[in-house]
Formats: C-alpha cells, structure tokens, sequence
C-alpha cells in the first residue's frame, strides 16, 4: 500500500471529525469575536514549525482548533472588505471537488464538471440578465478583469503575435478597483496608458470628462482601446453610469468592459440600478461575494466566443482535441487563460439547486437594507459623519472629532478608532480614502447579518473613540 493511501473508514472517520468541528463551530460562530486577540508573534510561536520528516497522523488534525480560534470569524458581524460569508452547501460541494480532483480544462479531462460549469454559467448570466453571454469561472475579479481586458486589447489593438501598441489607451475612474492597473501593467499596455478619469459629486465617473479625454487621445494619435465601468465601486458601491459609458465607448470603437466583482450579482434582486449592463462585452463578476460561495470563486462573461477565441487559443500537441464532436471537443483552455482548473462550479451549482434563486435574492435584498439601515443609524449620530452611500451594502463614516481638528488629525484619529474597533472584536470594518478622507467602511455581504449586528456599529465605534480620545 503506498504510504500516502487511507482506508475509506479512515477518510469517513477523518471527515467526520473535521464535520464535526465544522458544525459545531457554526452553531456557535455568532458569539465568537469576529477578530482573533492574536498578534504576530503569537501567530509565529503558534504556527511556526519544523517539516515534519516522520508523519504524526490523526494527531496532525489535533491542531484544528487552534486554526479556528485564530481565524477572522465569517459571523453576521464581519463588515470587512468586499467578502462573502461561505456558504455551507457551497462548502461541501468543495470537499467533493477537492476528492473528485477534476482538471477542468476539457470535456475529455473531467466531463461531468465541464458540463457543470457550463450549466453555472448559464445561470449566472441569465440571473443578471444576461442569457446570451459565455463565460467560465475564475479564482476571483481580479483574474476575471485581467482577461476581459486581455480580450479588449486582442479585438482593438491586436499584441499576441507582434507585441503591444504603445499607442493603445484604457480609460476607467479613479474610483476603479486596483486590479485594473495591475490588469494593464501585465498585459504589457503600461500604467502610463491607463485614463484614470475624475468622479462627479456622487463618486460616478464623469462621461463628459471621459468623451474630452478620449478625444484629446485620439487627436494625439492613439488608439481608445477600452473602457471600464464600475458596477459597484469597491470604496461606496457607486454604480458608474453605464449606458453612457457603453455609448462613448462604442462610439470610439473602444472595448467595454464592466468591473461588477462586487456588485453584478446585485442584478438578481436590483435589475433597474444596472440598466446599461447589456451593452458590455464583457463583464467580471465574483460568486464568492453576492452568492455568498466559499473562497475562491470569480467569473468572466462575455460577449463574443470568437473574441475569447482569439484571445486565448493556443494548443500544444499534448493537449488538441481529438474530437469535432461541439461537446466531447470542447476546452475550457480555447478561451481561458487557465489550463489546470479546479472544480468551482460544483459548489455553486449544488448551493442555487439547495437554496434556489429566490434565497439569493432575499439574502442581497436584506444587505442592501441592512447597508441603509446602518447610514440612516450614522446620520442620526452628531459624534459620526456619513462621507459615501452608493447604491448598494457598502458605507463609508468617520468620527467627526471636536471642532476645529485638522483634516489630518481626523484622518489619524479615526484610523486609530478603526485599529480599536477591531481590537475589540465585537464588530469588524475596514477603511477606505475619499476625498482625501480616512473613513471607517462597512460593507454588507452576510447572509449571517442580522438587524442586531448592524445596530452594534455605531455604539461600538463611539466606544473605541472614547477609549482612543
């Protein structure tokens, strides 16, 4: 028997441990600090090891509980970043991918999960509205973009066989996710080339200035090569205006692209904030924040097969299809960067089949209210200042000082009332810069969030505030 081989009982009674951790970590997730009291050198002397040459066997699992003690807790007061809360159906269809160990590359290579994600997909595109779009899954936005905008860059200013244009230009606001200029900085388009275009009053960013700079491009000779709208800004969750954005675009035959990684999926309960989305050629979005899927888990949609094609064909002999047959010949590869590919669909698909659209649905309703309900909390609150509410979970507030403190001492004291607010560990935001402005932002993508956990925001900052002043 190799060394690495276990016994179906002994991966039954192994699994059924980790389960059992799993469940009871869940039944009582809700009272656990949502951020650990560990520091650094805790986490070192905790953590830290010598590879083992000589295996210790189930004693290995005995070191569980330290991992959750010591992890951010996914509770309904977890306001952090732009991040889902896992979905425990989704979770189990990740055990079964992880044992299964599909290569999602090709039909050949793992039919059943090919045939999976393809269905997902489908769906996915046709809950924001979209049925007539392709696409495949990603491990987040930040890929999903980096391949919209390959895409963009192979239909409008052609690289793969003779290099970049050095004349081609991209145009996105500056409030656009930080993927973008890592997007065009890899693809070999130069940050220099990226249009970071000013945002109106309400942090959308301003068409007028986008056709003067287009046209100030195109004058001086370059190629607009495309342009990237927000569907929910990482910052305030402002949606950029996209019907406009899409009309400019295509006027100048200039690709568009839609970051929606944080809020596309919206469109399953809030269709009319994204009319405009059907003019894309290509859109990101992420499962694992607004379907609220386990880590990791993106998508890139889009428009044209032949454009994906172009894009990303190209097949070593080790790898062509054997067959015509549009089923058995298809690869995922043909039009994806990836070539190994883990199984992601099966959550997904497993989790929309248990829940069904409609929970999904409700769950980003409640979020959006619940994002409302906390602004509406800060606007009663004189001590707190409300600096960003967009159009969906994400708000953005400060502690508002004692009259006449400088901008940068607020800006120093609430980034400290921020470090103590998570210290604390009864609720969990991050921060964000608008206007120059350091805010305290919470971000509502919890299917765990209750009425009660919103309502500790507000109490809990003034307490880190009174301890930090």
């Amino acid at each position: 028997m190799n060394p690495l081989e276990i016994s179906s009982s002994q991966f039954r009674h192994l699994a059924e441990r980790v389960a059992r951790l799993a469940a009871d970590y869940l039944e009582r997730v809700d009272s656990v600090p949502v951020a650990p009291a560990i520091g650094g050198d805790e986490s070192l002397r905790v953590f830290d090891a010598e590879l083992p040459e000589q295996g210790i066997g189930e004693a290995a699992f005995d070191a569980l509980p330290d991992v959750l003690r010591h992890s951010r807790a996914p509770n309904g007061r977890f306001f952090g970043y732009v991040l889902g809360s896992g979905d425990p159906v989704g979770a189990t269809g990740d055990l079964l991918a992880s044992i299964l160990n599909q290569n999602v590359t090709a039909w050949r290579s793992g039919p059943a999960a090919v045939m999976i994600e393809k269905t997902v997909i489908q769906w996915l595109a046709q809950a924001i509205g979209r049925p007539e779009f392709r696409g495949y899954l990603t491990g987040g936005g930040s890929a999903a973009n980096l391949m919209g905008l390959a895409m963009a860059r192979e239909a409008k200013a052609p690289a793969n066989e003779q290099g970049v244009n050095p004349g081609a230009a991209v145009y996105a606001s500056t409030e656009v996710h930080m993927s973008i200029a890592k997007s065009v900085a890899l693809l070999g388009i130069g940050r220099d080339n990226l249009r970071l275009i000013r945002v109106d009053s309400s942090l959308r960013m301003d068409t007028g200035e986008l056709e003067r700079q287009i046209a100030q491009d195109t004058a001086a000779g370059k190629t607009p090569m495309a342009v990237v709208a927000s569907a929910g800004t990482v910052n305030t969750g402002v949606i950029d205006p996209l019907a406009k954005t899409a009309e400019i675009a295509h006027q100048h035959d200039a690709w568009f692209h839609i970051d929606g990684a944080y809020g596309a999926l919206a469109a399953i309960a809030e269709r009319d904030k994204f009319v405009g989305m059907e003019l894309a050629d290509s859109i990101s979005l992420d499962p694992h924040k607004w379907l609220y899927q386990p880590l990791d888990c993106g998508c890139l949609l889009y428009r044209s097969t032949e454009a994906a094609h172009k894009t990303f064909s190209y097949t070593g002999d080790y790898t062509r299809a054997l067959s015509t047959d549009p089923i058995e010949g298809f690869a995922f590869f043909e039009e994806s960067m990836e070539l190994s590919r883990r199984f992601r669909a099966l959550k997904i698909w497993l989790s929309l089949r248990y829940h069904g659209l409609r929970a999904f649905r409700e769950s980003i309703r409640n979020d959006i209210a619940h994002a409302r309900r906390l602004a509406d909390a800060i606007e009663r609150e004189p001590q707190l200042e409300l600096l960003g509410r967009g159009e969906l979970s994400a708000v953005c507030f400060r502690y508002r000082g004692s009259d006449g403190t400088s901008e940068n001492d607020l800006n120093q004291l609430n980034a400290a009332i921020l470090k103590r607010v998570q210290k604390r560990g009864r609720v969990y935001v991050s921060n964000a810069v608008l206007t120059e402005k350091f805010c305290l932002r919470a971000c509502i993508v919890n299917h765990r969030t209750k009425d009660a956990d919103v309502d500790a925001v507000v109490p809990e900052v003034l307490a880190a505030a009174e301890e930090v002043v």
